[in-house]
């Protein structure tokens, strides 16, 4: 794809569940994206149960070419009608966007999608489908870059009911919030989490409902190459250096060694800035043609750290990232501003990194890096890793 979908989900659950009754699948690969977003009727265990085999029975069969009917009728006869209420016990919203951006979007008794478009909210144009009895909407568009489509659990429409607002907050009402959260906000990650804080304030922090929001944005790709570690064979300076001037994106090295060695091969001055020492992290360096210089093992392991704590809170508020060191500085680049982040990560390892507990091989720095990879891929980048 020439632009970059950055897809997110974010939930929280009725006051006193353990299990969210949404639940949100999502697949995307270099080819196509396949999203579900499934609300089980109630809450709890039986509506979590029932949500999850919607959305893995519905992004499967979509995932394979199946058409709606057949997915639909699946559902269906998979999963029985409420005999009290005469409702199906799961709605769903499906999304399916190609590797030429045409989106292909079904629901079924979940609210209707908000999609912006330059800034305004654009209305779909829907074509009414009879699926085994149901009544499913279908609409299809062409994604253009600085789209945004954000699909929301009917808990959001619910919020307030009986508490802060006597009717809940309207379609319209969440519409105009979330048309201007786009204009703030260029990270679906931020949209969400930002959305659920209000929703959880709308219900006096005591859901009343399973509330979920799951965000597209069509962005330019945003590449950074972190280079970190000298390479196992000293040979190999010359070539990861040659790397590190390839590069087009944000540039960050991660380590005093690898700054060494850049800056010895490139003939370029480090300078280190003491105004950034802090008890607990090092300072940051400066280096032409590098947006951002850090030690090591301690500043990864603190960026861990933070990132872990933005993929499990439901509010982006928890994470504070706004001073200028080394730790925030490199997480604001991982998270805020890039879409693929490539690691380059030499294998020779620091005997001070070598935990004497473990058995040989196992490093501290690179169980770091190995768990950071993972985490950002949670965040919805796009993680590769190249040794040396």
């Amino acid at each position: 794809m020439s632009c970059y979908l950055d897809i997110n989900h974010k939930s929280i659950n009725k006051h006193g569940e353990e299990l969210c009754g949404d639940n949100v699948v999502v697949i995307n690969n270099e080819d196509e994206a396949v999203i579900v977003l499934s609300d089980g009727l109630g809450s709890g265990v039986k509506a979590n149960i029932l949500s999850t085999l919607t959305s893995k029975i519905a992004s499967t069969m979509l995932k394979q070419g199946a058409t709606l009917r057949d997915t639909v009728e699946t559902i269906i006869n998979t999963l029985p009608t409420c005999q009290v209420r005469k409702l199906a016990y799961s709605t769903f919203t499906m999304i399916k966007i190609d590797r030429d951006r045409n989106m292909y979007l079904a629901e079924y008794d979940n609210p209707p999608a908000f999609f912006y478009r330059h800034g305004r909210n654009i209305p779909l144009d829907k074509k009414e489908t009879m699926v085994a009895g149901k009544k499913i909407l279908e609409s299809q568009i062409r994604l253009e870059e600085g789209d945004s489509l954000s699909v929301v659990s009917d808990g959001a429409i619910h919020a307030g009911v009986g508490q802060m607002l006597n009717l809940g907050w309207a379609w319209d009402e969440i519409n105009e919030y979330l048309m201007n959260l786009n204009h703030v906000n260029d990270s679906s990650n931020l949209i969400n989490g930002n959305f659920l804080g209000v929703c959880s304030n709308l219900y006096n922090n005591k859901p009343g409902d399973d509330t979920t929001i799951m965000t597209i944005k069509v962005k330019k790709p945003s590449v950074v190459d972190l280079f970190t570690g000298p390479p196992l064979d000293r040979n190999l300076d010359a070539l990861l250096v040659e790397r590190m001037a390839e590069g087009e994106g944000k540039k960050v090295i991660c380590g005093g060694t690898t700054a060494l060695i850049a800056s010895r091969e490139l003939k370029r001055e480090l300078e280190v800035d003491n105004d950034t020492i802090s008890p607990d992290i090092p300072p940051i360096a400066y280096m032409k043609g590098f947006d951002l210089v850090t030690e090591g093992v301690l500043t990864l392991g603190k960026a861990l750290e933070k990132v872990k704590c933005y993929n499990q809170s439901a509010f982006d508020e928890d994470i504070r990232i706004n001073d200028y060191n080394g730790v925030d500085l490199l997480v604001k680049i991982l998270v805020k501003n890039s879409t693929h982040i490539n690691f380059h990560i030499g294998r020779a390892v620091n005997p001070a990194h070598q935990n004497p507990d473990f058995p040989a091989g196992y490093n501290i720095k690179f169980n770091i890096i190995e768990s950071l990879m993972k985490e950002l891929t949670m965040c919805g980048k796009t993680v590769k890793s190249i040794y040396y």
